[in-house]
């Protein structure tokens, strides 16, 4: 099946131990099925401005937000076909689109505005570029992630990613898998994407596991720990 390109659905996060986990997955059998890129690693480059305003933004909870990433499935090489994405949420409601280039376009395309072919959502990245001036490569998240769908609707999905690094430097898909982590070992973020109410059976699962909702950012996480320790060595620069 096709890669999607535009998405607009709720996207609910959940802290949960490697036991829960493995309980989870074992009610999965009778409802999900493992996604397409089964098993993968994650690679998230993400885009802000030189005061890091668009997470800065994100992380004061607003009822708007918005951030540019450019993601691959595993270490990008020039050609491997890697997602610009805009992503935006809007009172909880999370909209999602992209456009696919090799990793080599991708870069050239963000960093220099140069694409062969347009699209309105090329436009609607070039308008959020010009947008927020001096955009340009920022923080790097990287994470083993297991992806779900359900057997009766492919638009509910579950994802849970584990050993998240992050790094501020070597800002590029190609250099590969190394970095500081977020999570304790046992700690996996559970993300539940749906369009609608999440079932009832999912709901049983978390009630039955005590897990609950969870407000939690890959990248502000990355971001304040990287912020608490140039505030301690007194180098923060909010320019």
């Amino acid at each position: 099946m096709a890669d999607q390109m535009i998405f607009k659905r709720h996207e609910i996060k959940y802290m949960i131990t490697t036991d829960q986990l493995e309980l989870i997955k074992k009610e999965f059998e009778k409802h999900m099925i493992a996604d397409e890129h089964g098993e993968s690693t994650i690679c998230s480059l993400y885009f802000d401005t030189p005061s890091f305003q668009l997470i800065r933004r994100s992380i004061e909870h607003p009822v708007y937000k918005e951030k540019l990433r450019l993601r691959s499935y595993g270490v990008a090489h020039a050609d491997t076909k890697v997602f610009v994405e805009l992503k935006k949420k809007y009172k909880k409601v999370v909209y999602k689109r992209r456009v696919t280039l090799a990793e080599e376009d991708a870069m050239r395309y963000l960093l220099e505005g140069e694409i062969d072919n347009r699209t309105q959502i090329t436009d609607e990245i070039d308008y959020f570029k010009e947008f927020y001036p001096g955009i340009a490569p920022a923080m790097l998240l990287m994470y083993k992630r297991e992806a779900y769908y359900s057997k009766e609707d492919r638009d509910f999905r579950v994802t849970f990613d584990r050993d998240v690094l992050w790094r501020d430097y070597d800002l590029s898909l190609d250099k590969g898998i190394y970095g500081r982590q977020i999570l304790e070992p046992n700690q996996i973020l559970m993300e539940v994407k749906t369009k609608d109410a999440i079932p009832l059976w999912m709901t049983k699962i978390l009630t039955d596991n005590h897990i609950y909702k969870k407000s939690f950012s890959k990248y502000g996480t990355a971001y304040q720990t990287k912020l608490r320790e140039q505030l301690q060595k007194g180098k923060i620069n909010y320019a």
